[in-house]
């Protein structure tokens, strides 16, 4: 009986700690949304875009780069491998999803009346 007395104390306890923590907290401001776009630091689509595509197109090429290297016999390393082709895989697909969406937006745009 003692045992589930003690047991329920501590969950109070707990709760009393957050709730003296949480009240701590309250006074902290909370910085602005550094991703949010203005006027004085706008970004470029194309610029956007184009690095995607390379960073995609570098991923792709590194993991070739390590998958030839172990083919060859020249590392040892094909786990390594395998997940550097595994990542240049996903972003691959990632990349290929909002070209994708970016599609059909623009064919939704074209489909309205003017």
């Amino acid at each position: 009986m003692q045992d589930n007395v003690m047991s329920m104390n501590l969950p109070l306890s707990q709760m009393s700690e957050i709730q003296a923590q949480m009240k701590t907290l309250e006074h902290i401001q909370i910085a602005p949304n550094p991703m949010t776009v203005n006027q004085a630091n706008s970004v470029n689509f194309t610029d956007v875009i184009s690095q995607s595509l390379n960073s995609v197109d570098l991923q792709g090429k590194e993991a070739s780069a390590l998958m030839t290297a172990v083919d060859t016999g020249k590392s040892d390393d094909l786990v390594g491998a395998m997940v550097a082709s595994q990542k240049a895989s996903l972003s691959f697909a990632a990349l290929v999803q909002v070209r994708n969406k970016l599609l059909t937006a623009y064919d939704d745009v074209m489909k309205m009346p003017v």
